[in-house]
């Protein structure tokens, strides 16, 4: 009997053995298998991992960026749905990236791409409500997502982030991750990245951001639409800013002491407007950009476009142009252009258009809408010519006519006579031009007779020496393009439309000893890499031989010659500087020019109304001579203060 029992005992124990052996062999191929299964997901999933060069790719989707000549002042920036600057880690206030890290993820510099605690969470939750609501994310995670996920909410679309943060760490270093999530997390505003949203917001670079403002930034990470300063929830963001400076604290990056001195530090954002400077000349330019590379292009390829613009000098335009708009209105004049060229190379310095404010109130005080006083302040009426309304120089059309006789063999001594001329019929009607003063002075010089601007002898000029079509052609060598056939004599007293733009490049060939550049807003254009890809080529092409540019400069710059018409201290005169000077009125007083030159710079001003309503009756000299004269007078001492050089002619009668 014990023997039976010992048996039956050994048999108990052999078989238990077995089961627990059979258990653990099931158990050991399940782990495998799961094993295996785990591995070969994770192997299929982590080879779509992109290679560093892959990810950088996908975050190049950058704004181009319009700069002055210096690169120093950013003018526009063209974006379509992101609006991205991508700036290393060292560009990053240690204040901003320390605000994110404390608040988003405070163990990032810890773990290994995941927060087990996190996703423990996070999975009980999302288990117990049935959908994948929850995260716990990390930095790596929420990078992860919105560069290569959509928004849909899944177990699967986790579990792949899961996969590929662990993956992520291990590959990069912890500040590469960090780099790559400051540039790409949204801040509302169509503004990704911290650099992006420091100047969006702030109007500075992330570097150079306050621990208040880098706590604000940080604060909008969590729900950058409904955290909008400019919405209905600012106190929530601020209420949110406060939170991180907080988290900051607890995490020891600042002490509670400068947490709490910087709740009380008042937030100032940026008006909330398309930020764009010297906006006349940059909307110019982002046009030629738009019809070259696409709009498209432009906001997804980080191109880096430095303009010719001078922003000394457009500071002053701009001075000048307000004061002349100011006091003008007492002539009623309401709007101004002006432009600055460099006359060497056709670089466009300066350029405004009325008071250089672009979102001014197109109805003036006092004007009732659809009345004439109405104006349209984002029209360039520097560069465009508005279809019912044209753009007449007057008298400042004069010098391509002077310049064309010259050619001819005139010098500035020759000899027409002032009086009263019938010069036939041209448009069905007699025409018998008077001068301004309806005064004629007999026998006078070319030299008188420019400087002096009288009109008889102007039309004599033109048909009897210069010749109606030569001169039509030298204006158009020159540069002006919308001189339309017919033609007829008071095309020399500004009948023709012109643009602002052309008529003082023209100029800029007589300040280039007659060598005429096409004006140009870009000076090259770089891609985000700082590559050029585009630079311009100064191409000068000579339309008048020297001496005929010289002798129109030696005119124009004659205060003796012009003082009996306009005194000898009128706005065309600087003294201790060779300034050579036009001005030009029409007839019907819709537009006042004043175009003048140095040997390096060219300025243009027009003065009028947009919609061609008559101004005050006052010569060009009184309107836009003035803010000629002011503009002049503050860029001239920045300027190398040269001299024309001599004509060369002899005596004719």
């Amino acid at each position: 009997m014990p023997l039976r029992k010992n048996y039956l005992k050994i048999f108990q124990r052999n078989k238990n053995k077995s089961l627990l052996f059979f258990i653990a062999k099931i158990a050991g191929f399940g782990f495998l298998a799961l094993l295996l299964l785990g591995t070969l997901v994770f192997i299929v999933i982590a080879k779509d991992l992109p290679r560093p060069e892959d990810f950088n790719e996908k975050q190049n989707v950058q704004s181009t960026k319009i700069y002055d000549r210096t690169g120093e002042v950013l003018l526009y920036e063209i974006y379509g749905e992101e609006k991205r600057t991508i700036i290393p880690l060292s560009e990053v206030s240690e204040y901003l990236k320390n605000a994110v890290v404390a608040t988003e993820d405070k163990d990032f510099y810890d773990h290994f791409g995941i927060d087990p605690r996190g996703i423990i969470r996070s999975v009980l939750i999302n288990f117990k409500i049935g959908s994948a609501t929850y995260g716990g994310s990390t930095l790596d995670q929420q990078l992860i997502r919105s560069t290569f996920f959509s928004l849909e909410k899944t177990f699967e679309r986790k579990f792949k982030e899961i996969l590929l943060s662990l993956e992520l760490d291990r590959r990069y270093s912890k500040d590469q991750i960090l780099e790559w999530y400051l540039n790409q997390v949204p801040f509302g505003l169509n503004s990704y990245g911290v650099e992006a949203a420091s100047w969006s917001y702030f109007g500075k670079s992330a570097s150079e951001v306050t621990l208040e403002e880098a706590a604000t930034l940080a604060a909008l990470i969590q729900r950058p639409s409904k955290y909008s300063p400019y919405g209905e929830n600012k106190n929530l963001l601020l209420t949110r800013k406060d939170y991180v400076l907080d988290r900051m604290a607890e995490e020891g990056y600042i002490s509670q002491e400068e947490a709490d001195s910087a709740k009380q530090k008042e937030i100032v954002f940026l008006e909330k407007k398309i930020n764009i400077e010297a906006p006349y000349f940059t909307l110019w330019v982002k046009q030629q950009l738009e019809d070259k590379y696409g709009e498209e292009y432009l906001q997804r390829n980080g191109l880096r476009v430095y303009t010719t613009l001078d922003w000394d000098m457009q500071q002053a335009a701009e001075t000048a142009a307000k004061e002349g708009i100011e006091r003008n209105k007492a002539y009623n004049a309401r709007n101004e252009g002006l432009v600055a060229i460099d006359p060497n190379t056709g670089e466009v310095l300066a350029m405004v258009v009325g008071n250089g404010d672009y979102y001014a109130d197109p109805y003036p005080k006092g004007c009732e809408a659809g009345s004439t006083c109405m104006f349209d302040p984002k029209f360039n009426v520097v560069v465009g010519i508005e279809s019912s309304v044209g753009r007449q120089p007057g008298s400042a059309f004069k010098p391509f006519v002077y310049a064309t006789a010259f050619k001819n063999g005139a010098t500035p001594d020759t000899v027409v006579v002032d009086e009263l001329t019938n010069f036939g019929i041209w448009g069905e009607e007699e025409y018998v031009p008077q001068n301004y003063d309806g005064l004629f002075r007999g026998p006078v010089t070319l030299r008188t007779a420019l400087a002096q601007s009288l009109n008889v002898p102007a039309v004599k000029v033109l048909l009897e020496i210069a010749g109606l079509e030569e001169s039509v052609q030298t204006a158009k060598d020159m540069g002006i393009g919308t001189l339309n056939a017919p033609y007829g004599p008071s095309i020399v007293l500004g009948g023709w439309e012109v643009k602002l733009l052309e008529m003082t490049s023209a100029y800029g060939a007589f300040a280039n000893d007659g060598m005429h550049v096409q004006t140009s807003g870009i000076l090259r254009i770089e891609d985000y890499k700082g590559n050029i890809i585009e630079e311009n080529k100064k191409n000068p092409k000579r339309v008048l031989s020297s001496n005929v540019a010289r002798t129109i400069n030696d005119i124009l710059s004659d205060n003796e010659a012009r003082a009996p018409m306009f005194g000898y201290y009128s706005s065309l005169y600087f003294a201790g500087y060779d300034v050579a000077a036009k001005t030009g009125t029409t007839e019907n007083y819709k537009d006042a020019w004043a175009i003048g030159y140095t040997p390096s710079i060219a300025v243009g001003v027009w003065v009028g109304n947009n919609n061609a309503e008559e101004m005050s009756h006052q010569p060009s000299v009184v309107l836009s001579g003035y803010i000629f004269h002011r503009f002049m007078e503050l860029i001239l001492p920045t300027l190398p203060n040269e001299t024309f050089e001599e004509p060369v002619y002899t005596s004719s009668s």
